[in-house]
């Protein structure tokens, strides 16, 4: 007699069917799916000796999971301005709103109006990326790591490539220097130490093989101690004297000058130009302000030897990202630097976040469950994102304590119909004022407002 107890599960068709019941709202390709991995788990369950659990409540949950629009929105209330993890830059308002009406119709993406001709993609953001920087040419492709593959890749391939040891990074997602350089055809030559590299350093490495000479912004880490660079000044004139182009590899750059408030000079991307820089690179997801992409800032010629090479259609912007990037430009054209999100965080006075997280903390005494602690605790807010490495700005943050620890807490905000993403410091979840977006006080108020704090799965 055959006791195999996975005779007793249901089949797909049949659980799909008590779903629909249920769920009469979820599509039918999620349920499909809910169910069909729901009863892999149970089988998986029994052949392994344990229950099955509850194959119908799972696939329910898996259904809803599938059919939830991704990325899901979430509250960024870390306080790392340009949180990789959560997209980085946030587009103003206006900005989302070209990119919208070019998703929704057919746009003059490549067509020249005047002729009926086709056109170039991307003329329009070099003009306005020349009249930002002051560039004579400029270029925007996907990402900052494209633009440099690109960029060596125009200018060097097949020959060598000079970087200091000392910015031989590695970027987000395993990203390194030395495998872009790879990718891109060129032979990397390293000069220097990892803490002190010299001029001479540079020039023994010089030769007729040398096709660019790379310098990288250590833009997710500091050396500090018995250090020392060459900087980029110096460079150029030694890429001159031996006809060798100098490309900077900036990471983040704005286009409006924030030294002011404080930012390291080197962010200010058209003060690196006038150092006569052949090109420089950064992005534009983060201290610009915009999409994400790549952007080329630099003399015409090698910018014209860029739109030249094959990568370049590979490495090229969608109309999406034309759009966002366009509209972003022109606000900062406008002087209006400050209504795009992440340069606002940037510039906020301290004791704006102050009120914010005090009106805050307020808010949420009202609905938190009992037993959970509410206070005021000043930070440090990271910039993020691979930018101004032990640059931090001063902040205020709402802090969350209970008696099951951070880590719960933090675990069930993550689950909240809007989740809410908080910094773990020792026994307390802080909700960093500096980072929320306008209406994201009232999904952290519904979220707190629904944590159990009497044995809940999510809070043990």
């Amino acid at each position: 007699m055959n006791t195999d107890p996975r005779r007793g599960l249901p089949s797909v068709d049949r659980l799909l069917r008590a779903l629909e019941g249920r769920a009469p709202g979820l599509p039918g390709w999620a349920l499909r799916e809910g169910a069909r991995r729901a009863l892999a788990a149970a089988r998986s369950a029994l052949e392994a000796g344990g229950p099955p659990g509850d194959p119908e409540a799972q696939a329910l949950a898996l259904a809803g999971e599938l059919a939830r629009p991704r990325p899901i929105r979430v509250v960024n209330a870390s306080g790392v301005v340009l949180h990789t993890n959560l997209g980085r830059a946030v587009l103003a308002p206006e900005v989302a709103e070209q990119v919208a009406a070019a998703a929704s119709a057919y746009t003059a993406l490549e067509l020249d109006l005047a002729s009926g001709e086709r056109g170039e993609r991307g003329a329009e953001i070099a003009t306005l990326l020349r009249l930002l920087s002051g560039a004579e040419d400029a270029l925007a492709v996907n990402n900052a790591a494209g633009a440099v593959l690109l960029a060596v890749s125009a200018l060097a391939r097949g020959r060598e490539v000079i970087v200091s040891r000392g910015e031989l990074v590695e970027i987000g997602g395993s990203f390194r220097i030395p495998e872009i350089l790879g990718a891109a055809g060129v032979t990397l030559v390293e000069v220097g130490t990892t803490n002190r590299t010299h001029r001479r350093d540079y020039e023994a490495a010089l030769g007729p093989r040398t096709g660019a000479i790379l310098k990288v912004h250590r833009s997710n880490f500091a050396l500090s101690g018995f250090v020392a660079e060459v900087e980029l000044p110096e460079l150029v004139a030694l890429g001159r004297q031996h006809g060798v182009p100098v490309v900077e590899d900036l990471g983040s750059a704005t286009l409006v000058d924030l030294r002011a408030h404080g930012l390291p000079p080197e962010s200010f991307a058209p003060a690196r130009l006038e150092s006569g820089v052949d090109l420089v690179c950064f992005s534009g997801d983060k201290l610009l302000g915009g999409p994400q992409a790549g952007i080329v800032l630099g003399r015409a010629e090698p910018v014209a030897a860029l739109r030249r090479s094959p990568l370049a259609r590979a490495l090229r912007l969608d109309k999406l990202t034309l759009a966002a990037l366009d509209a972003t430009l022109r606000v900062l054209l406008a002087g209006r630097a400050h209504e795009l999100p992440t340069l606002r965080q940037l510039l906020e006075a301290p004791e704006r976040v102050a009120e914010r997280a005090a009106a805050l903390a307020s808010l949420l005494r009202k609905s938190a469950p009992p037993g959970l602690a509410i206070t005021l605790e000043p930070t440090r807010a990271p910039v993020g994102g691979g930018s101004l490495p032990g640059f931090e700005l001063a902040s205020t943050a709402v802090a969350l304590a209970g008696a099951a620890g951070a880590e719960p807490l933090a675990r069930a905000l993550r689950a909240a119909s809007v989740p809410v993403i908080g910094r773990v410091v020792g026994e307390r979840l802080l909700l960093d004022a500096r980072t929320l977006l306008p209406g994201d006080e009232d999904a952290i108020e519904a979220a707190v407002a629904g944590l159990e704090l009497d044995g809940a799965r999510d809070i043990r």
